[in-house]
């Protein structure tokens, strides 16, 4: 038989050595080659493999190091690897992944009670994704509504002007959903007049007034919920991202007026709702509050928008600076691609959301001296793409929503 140590010499290493370089790789990575074949191209995906994390850092396979911004797009609110995440994962993995909902585990109602006072309201759903949790909220609010079998205003788009709401708004309406801080849509905060006339509105036309929280919610903006900024409150809650620090998970919470129009058999998951997975979400929600988190979410923040504020007066091309908490957008005047590109090349992930608008959404547990790094690996890239950036984007590439919205304001 063959020694363990001459066997363990032949095994060909998965990854590079940490600090080798992509350019030093003798033949080209198949995952990558698998990937554009065999993926459906619904993601323009960076030309790297991404292998593991710790802390607010990422590694690719080549070893090389960055300073995550963008949390897994708002969900790596603990970071990458921690420890007390890593413990209840590796625990309960062991005991049971997966029951099924015809059955109680030992997590899904401490984890409602716990979402239930930490947003006011009085019941949970479970899903696997932000995605499942707005579908069974539209179901919900016909539901709900006096006269389901009409029309629930589906088709009516996104409108900004509180005239243009009050207009829409009749009986045929079952509810509104809003994001306290729209997140795709380019880090607008929503204002606490069109707010309160949302709930004025809802409340006189016994329709519902659905707060997404998929991106803004858990903390994310300095608060339990963004909406908590308000003095009124919504019907219902929907929460998933940051919800179980990475493992898929998602939550509709909501009254007893509109639980109480749910029987068993309306509704239901395969997935949703898991042992691991709310077990996770417990550990988050405990590791949030005990760490005073959010505590550290206002004060880095507000180290943030001081920052880039100064950095606005030095870059002509940054035409303005939103957010509340870690969800800011830094809006430029030209398109945003080639930041982020440059970004990644000097080792900082962010990325760009409605063209024009950098998104950062560091994780709750980022440092003041993870803030300077920031600022100043983004002073770089602002540097060094500002020839590419020295005049607006205009023709066939400009943005008519983006006209629009500044003419808005």
């Amino acid at each position: 038989m063959m020694p363990a140590a001459s066997k363990t010499k032949s095994v060909t290493r998965p990854f590079p050595k940490p600090g080798k370089s992509a350019t030093q790789a003798t033949k080209p990575d198949t995952r990558l080659l698998d990937a554009e074949q065999f993926l459906l191209p619904t993601y323009k995906r960076q030309p790297v493999v991404m292998t593991h994390g710790r802390g607010a850092y990422v590694y690719d396979a080549s070893g090389k190091k960055y300073l995550d911004f963008l949390g897994g797009i708002a969900v790596n609110a603990l970071g990458h690897a921690h420890p007390r995440i890593v413990k209840v994962i590796r625990r309960e993995a062991a005991r049971a992944i997966h029951l099924s909902n015809l059955y109680h585990n030992a997590f899904q109602g401490p984890l409602a009670r716990k979402l239930a006072g930490w947003s006011g309201l009085d019941r949970a759903f479970f899903s696997n994704s932000g995605t499942e949790a707005i579908d069974g909220a539209m179901k919900l609010a016909r539901l709900y509504g006096r006269q389901p079998d009409e029309p629930a205003g589906t088709a009516a788009k996104k409108q900004r002007f509180l005239a243009d709401l009050e207009s829409k708004f009749d009986d045929t309406v079952c509810a509104i959903l809003l994001e306290a801080i729209q997140g795709e849509g380019g880090i607008y905060p929503v204002s606490e007049a069109f707010w309160n006339r949302a709930r004025e509105l809802a409340t006189k036309h016994d329709a519902l007034l659905i707060a997404d929280e998929i991106q803004c919610g858990l903390g994310r903006t300095g608060r339990y919920f963004g909406y908590q900024k308000f003095s009124s409150k919504p019907d219902i809650v929907l929460v998933a991202k940051p919800l179980a620090a990475g493992l898929p998970l998602g939550a509709i919470l909501t009254t007893e007026a509109v639980a109480s129009r749910v029987s068993p058999g309306m509704h239901g998951t395969t997935f949703g709702g898991g042992p691991l997975a709310c077990a996770v979400a417990l550990e988050f929600l405990s590791v949030v509050e005990g760490q005073e988190l959010l505590e550290n979410v206002r004060v880095r923040g507000t180290e943030l928008r001081e920052g880039l504020a100064k950095l606005a007066a030095k870059f002509g091309f940054i035409r303005e600076i939103r957010g509340e908490g870690l969800m800011i957008g830094v809006e430029l005047t030209v398109e945003g691609a080639p930041f982020v590109a440059e970004a990644m090349r000097r080792g900082l992930l962010i990325n760009c959301t409605h063209d024009f608008t950098l998104r950062l959404l560091p994780p709750f547990i980022i440092t003041r001296a993870q803030v300077r790094e920031f600022l100043r690996l983004l002073e770089l890239v602002l540097a060094a793409t500002s020839r590419q950036a020295a005049a607006p984007v205009s023709g066939k590439f400009a943005n008519p929503q983006r006209v629009a919205r500044a003419a808005a304001r």
